[in-house]
């Protein structure tokens, strides 16, 4: 069993009471019902500092795709990228 340690936390009396009715409920006791939940908001946690970090890239690149694309508006450049490309073939 993985070692554990001890933790003194101080709730207001109208929350303890909602943990014991949902502890109740659910047959288990309160210190496992408060080790699921800091888990649950340490996943919760990460899981939006992932998609924080995909919103910023996507922007990024949507950033980079729109000057790539009015590169590309060039007639004279696509030209030469295709003509390049069929070189390559």
């Amino acid at each position: 069993m993985a070692q554990k340690k001890r933790i003194v936390v101080c709730v207001p009396n109208k929350l303890l009471k909602e943990v014991d009715q949902v502890v109740r409920e659910g047959n288990g006791n309160r210190s496992q019902f408060i080790r699921e939940a800091v888990q649950m908001y340490i996943l919760h946690r990460k899981r939006v500092a992932l998609r924080e970090q995909l919103k910023k890239g996507y922007q990024t690149m949507a950033a980079i795709n729109l000057l790539l694309a009015e590169e590309g508006t060039d007639e004279q450049l696509l030209d030469q990228y295709e003509s390049q490309l069929a070189e390559a073939e």
